[in-house]
């Protein structure tokens, strides 16, 4: 598989304002995000699909979204945390943790102005697991 921006960023290539990292998974914030507060799980294991994921993998994956979710709920009250995994942005493994209070909140389109880093960085810092 070709390098897509998650392995650039997995690889230090690219920067990004990081909430979680170990051997397994790095989670970080969305810049263009369809709800302020969106992160991003990603397994480090490059494959297209999370089914394609080892289970060791896999299982790595889902605990560090439960444990970002967990982090989110208290830091977004009132909100669901709708989690998403379609991989049609970045053809690499990944799941999408979006802080939500209706249907509509979870279907909106990303955000595209220029990402507030400095709103980003503060955000993730409050997520850190």
């Amino acid at each position: 598989m070709s390098d897509t921006i998650f392995t650039k960023i997995i690889k230090g290539e690219l920067p990004c304002h990081r909430v979680y990292e170990d051997d397994k998974t790095i989670a970080f914030m969305d810049i263009h995000p369809v709800q302020p507060g969106m992160v991003l799980v990603v397994a480090k294991n490059p494959v297209d699909q999370f089914m394609d994921l080892p289970d060791e993998d896999y299982i790595a994956l889902m605990l560090v979204v439960k444990t970002i979710a967990q982090k989110m709920r208290i830091h977004y009250p009132g909100a669901r945390i709708g989690v998403q995994i379609e991989g049609l942005d970045v053809p690499h493994a990944h799941v999408k943790l979006i802080p939500i209070y209706s249907s509509a909140d979870f279907h909106a389109s990303p955000d595209a102005n220029e990402p507030d880093h400095e709103a980003l960085e503060s955000i993730a810092k409050k997520l850190a697991a």
